[in-house]
């Protein structure tokens, strides 16, 4: 429990703090206000510096709370010295402490007259320019900051969907923003801190001048000119002495709120933007046109054009000196091997022969760059999370017009396309006769007839009634088909954790039910992949994750987990196929057939049951037929079959029947309505009939 008091820098703010306080309330000797006193200039000067030197103001995000405490240990001061000066002034002026003394003596020469002029003048430099100006700068800067905020918000999302940011990098960016914002509020409130101590350094120097006149001369009997030589002497150059770090306070708040964001320092950034020298050599001819009139004072003139002059030619010479060569690089030592030579570290490429390459050129707009751009904000979208960047690059071992789709390192599709040309692709809508001629074709999304015609053709394609896209589109659609029908191979840890990092935001104690214990990262990232591979979306994670924290109660064995959070789930998987309140198409087996399937031979590795090879192709092609018997335009139907049974009938109409929608008798609704289609295999024959031939029956 002891622990943060060990530690010096978390208790270095108290204790400066509670300096602050003992100096307004503790008499302090002579020598130790003359060393907070050079505190108080060193710390004012750092400020002054730090805020210089920051490259955009977000850099020095503490200065609001930095002016406060400097603001506090300046009047702090002033009340210790004022007491110093009221109960000692009449020994002189060494009494309030060498630095008072110095600047009462030194800088306004012992004539307090010349001190109160002095003060003035820096009172309307402080409150009425810079004061003024850095308050009205921060209020302004304020208001258009909160204005933009959700501009910013809107832009960061914007990015983050079309996967131009990971989660991170915009977590990080909209925290920038929102510290954006807090900073110039702050900022505004600051600049009072500013204009209230000009106001309170004035008030004090006025009580300093009457009471040590009064005092002067009711308490020590001192004459009307010694009280006013001493007391008003002393109190000038203690308002001084507060006056010169207020004033380098002010300006540093004015540096911070009139900064712009750039990569070098202020001086820096002055100094190029001043280099031109098409600046000096106007300024030259300005001030030498001036210094040759007979009543200027050409001894001044005359040298600063000078000065000027040869500025201009110092900056032009350097301006026209030819750029340094570059050091010529050492010839690669055919040996060396880099990690980038052998692996490619992106999960989607996309493989472009070199007829293709112009499509990506940002000269020419880079048109398939746009379109995967927007596949995989789509396919964020549709998978509920952000899909990994991809990658396009040119391919020697393709043909031209060649491209390839590569996922994991595995090839899993590629077409031809013609860059030069449009594709119209018949979708069963273009009318007989049509008369368009080109090159016959398939489309590679969807096995379409199609034509490469002329792009010139277009308009006429589709008056034809056929669909007419660009080469840029056809590789674009073709991948997000590609890629919509394995999601699963698209997740991974990096993508489970920015899912859990969501979700803790809102509900963390659901995910701490999950994670890490009793799942770690990698089981959970498997039992994802799973459900993408089943095509439950985690587009919801919040209901996935409460299945889950159910389910976990139970087991932690993956394929029971599988089938609890889909039994859970049962509501929004008959969704995907059926509207509500609608009567969900099924099929069935029959009841010896989906018998002989469970209690036949089973996997030993994972103890799933085995359907025999002509079983299997039977079962798949009756499933097809009846599909294909309904059209392409009736509702889809859905296998309801035991639990067993589920995951190798998912497994096999996958493949041969991929729109039926397999479930188990546990996961469909009690509320549900179903409309039976057919019993497959219920037309039993003797028992020497095989299963599949009943089937075929």
């Amino acid at each position: 429990m002891f622990r943060g008091f060990g530690n010096a820098g978390a208790m270095a703010l108290p204790a400066g703090i509670l300096t602050l306080i003992v100096l307004m309330v503790v008499p302090l000797p002579a020598f130790m206000l003359d060393v907070f006193f050079v505190l108080n200039f060193a710390l004012s000067v750092a400020i002054l510096m730090a805020a210089m030197n920051a490259e955009k103001p977000l850099d020095f995000s503490s200065f609001p709370s930095v002016l406060l405490f400097a603001t506090l240990l300046r009047l702090a001061l002033n009340v210790a010295s004022t007491r110093v000066v009221l109960l000692n002034g009449h020994e002189g002026g060494a009494a309030a402490g060498h630095v008072i003394e110095s600047f009462g003596e030194f800088l306004i020469g012992g004539n307090f007259a010349v001190g109160l002029f002095v003060f003035a003048i820096l009172m309307i430099i402080n409150l009425v320019v810079v004061t003024k100006g850095a308050g009205r700068v921060s209020e302004v800067s304020a208001r258009f900051t909160l204005d933009a905020l959700p501009g910013k918000q809107m832009a960061i999302d914007a990015d983050l969907a079309a996967g131009l940011l990971t989660a991170g990098e915009a977590k990080a960016r909209r925290r920038e923003v929102a510290t954006e914002a807090d900073f110039y509020g702050s900022m505004d409130g600051a600049s009072k801190f500013v204009k209230g101590d000009a106001v309170a350094a004035l008030l004090i120097l006025g009580v300093n001048i009457v009471a040590g006149f009064v005092l002067g001369m009711v308490s020590h009997g001192l004459t009307a000119s010694d009280a006013a030589q001493k007391y008003v002497t002393l109190a000038v150059g203690d308002a001084l002495v507060a006056q010169v770090p207020s004033l380098l306070l002010s300006i540093a708040a004015a540096v911070i709120v009139t900064r712009v964001s750039d990569s070098r320092d202020l001086a820096g950034q002055i100094g190029g933007q001043f280099a031109n020298p098409r600046t000096w050599l106007p300024v030259a001819v300005i001030l030498g046109a001036i210094g040759v009139i007979p009543a200027m004072p050409q001894m001044v003139f005359l040298p600063a054009a000078a000065v000027a002059g040869t500025l201009w030619r110092q900056l032009r010479k350097r301006a026209n000196r030819p750029a340094p060569a570059e050091a010529p690089e050492l010839p690669a030592d055919p040996s060396a091997i880099a990690l980038e030579d052998v692996s490619d570290r992106t999960l989607v490429t996309v493989e472009l022969g070199y007829g293709l390459v112009h499509l990506v050129d940002d000269k020419r707009g880079a048109p398939l760059v746009t379109r995967i751009t927007g596949v995989r904000k789509q396919l964020s979208q549709m998978f509920g999370f952000v899909v990994p960047q991809f990658r396009l690059r040119d391919a020697l071992d393709l043909s031209p017009g060649d491209y390839r789709i590569i996922v994991g390192g595995v090839p899993v599709a590629g077409a031809s396309v013609r860059a030069d040309k449009v594709l119209a692709i018949d979708a069963g809508e273009a009318r007989e006769g049509h008369g368009l001629s080109g090159e016959a074709t398939v489309d590679p999304s969807f096995g379409c007839p199609a034509l490469w015609i002329p792009a010139a053709e277009r308009d006429r394609a589709v008056a034809e009634g056929f669909l007419a896209v660009d080469a840029s589109t056809v590789i674009a659609t073709h991948l997000n088909q590609v890629l919509s029908e394995r999601p699963q191979d698209l997740i991974g840890p990096d993508e489970v954790r920015a899912i859990l990092d969501t979700v803790k935001e809102r509900a963390p104690g659901l995910v701490e039910t999950i994670h890490p214990q009793p799942l770690s990262l990698g089981a959970l990232t498997r039992l994802l992949r799973a459900l993408l591979d089943d095509g439950i979306p985690v587009s919801h994670p919040i209901p996935i994750l409460a299945s889950l924290s159910e389910a976990v109660q139970q087991t932690t064995e993956h394929d029971r987990l599988i089938d609890l959070v889909r039994a859970d789930l049962g509501g929004l998987i008959v969704g995907r196929v059926c509207a509500p309140g609608e009567r969900l198409p099924v099929l069935t087996l029959d009841s010896a057939l989906e018998g002989a399937i469970v209690q036949g031979m089973h996997d030993p590795a994972s103890g799933q049951p085995l359907i025999e090879p002509d079983l299997a192709r039977a079962i798949g092609e009756r499933v097809a037929a009846i599909i294909a018997e309904r059209g392409p335009q009736a509702q889809g139907v859905a296998l309801v079959v035991q639990p067993r049974a589920r995951r190798p009938l998912a497994a096999l109409l996958r493949l041969r029947a991929p729109h039926c929608l397999v479930l188990s008798i546990a996961e469909l609704p009690p509320a549900q309505p179903i409309e039976v289609v057919e019993v497959i295999g219920a037309a039993a024959s003797p028992a020497n009939v095989q299963p599949e031939e009943a089937i075929a029956a």
